[in-house]
């Protein structure tokens, strides 16, 4: 019997429900600021996790990540070539000329925003500071995107034609998501158009979607592997990769960002 794939039926999110999520925002927001502030050389990635948690917790939030599937921390943190789900610890010290990224959740009133960036420690080199600029670039295609009638094909297809005018690997092995009371909802969201690959390319966006549209932008090609942690996610080539995400909004009008200060 042959069954079709359909698009998934996306909650749809009322005002008061956005509202919620926004607040949620600002918390993300806040602690990537201070953990941006914080980060410098010789620091450990775990003093950037206690700060990040004392913040969400001080705001009267939860951490999303921690004990998601059984993470054990509230950040995760990405230096250099590692994509996502970089655990932190106390071993892991910051370097001058790094870049790191970092990726938070935080729930509030049971609702739940995610959003990350990617920032140098020190100098960085040119090459560097161009693939995050492209990277955040992507992320506002994408988000330029999003808006009520236009298809999620469009937000993929944005991300995409930026990244790779640059000349750079687009993930494709790890994608953004529908978000809500839940981190990870309906629907999908790639950061690349190859048909026939996912059913949500045809889903046509409406007023009261969110998405955590995350550009995961790679220097060279596109490839992952799994470290042995079973969590961290490098680059297959070993070469820098940098992430910036934020949590949107449909609206009748622009996206709304809700993962603002």
């Amino acid at each position: 019997m042959a069954h079709h794939k359909r698009v998934p039926s996306v909650a749809r999110k009322s005002s008061v429900e956005v509202d919620i999520m926004r607040e949620a925002g600002r918390i993300v927001a806040k602690v990537l600021a201070a953990v941006q502030e914080a980060a410098a050389p010789g620091v450990s990635t775990a003093e950037l996790d206690r700060l990040a948690e004392q913040i969400i917790e001080g705001a009267e939030a939860s951490p999303s990540f921690k004990g998601y599937y059984g993470y054990p921390a509230s950040i995760c943190v990405e230096p250099e070539d590692v994509v996502v789900h970089g655990i932190p610890s106390e071993a892991e010290i910051l370097g001058e000329g790094q870049i790191v990224g970092v990726d938070v959740g935080a729930i509030f009133h049971g609702y739940q925003a995610d959003a990350a960036i990617t920032f140098g420690i020190g100098k960085i080199s040119a090459e560097k500071q161009r693939l995050m600029d492209v990277t955040l670039e992507s992320l506002g295609a994408g988000i330029a995107a999003a808006r009520a009638g236009n298809q999620l094909r469009d937000v993929s297809a944005a991300v995409q034609a930026r990244a790779e005018a640059a000349g750079y690997g687009v993930v494709r092995d790890l994608v953004g998501h529908g978000i809500g009371r839940s981190m990870h909802e309906p629907p999908q969201v790639p950061n690349f158009v190859e048909e026939g690959q996912f059913v949500e390319y045809d889903l046509t966006l409406r007023t009261g979607h969110c998405l955590a549209i995350e550009p995961m932008i790679n220097q060279g090609d596109w490839r992952v592997r799994q470290g042995r942690d079973g969590w961290t996610i490098r680059t297959a080539d070993g070469l820098p990769t940098a992430h910036f995400e934020h949590t949107v909004a449909v609206t009748k009008d622009e996206p709304l960002i809700l993962t603002l200060p």
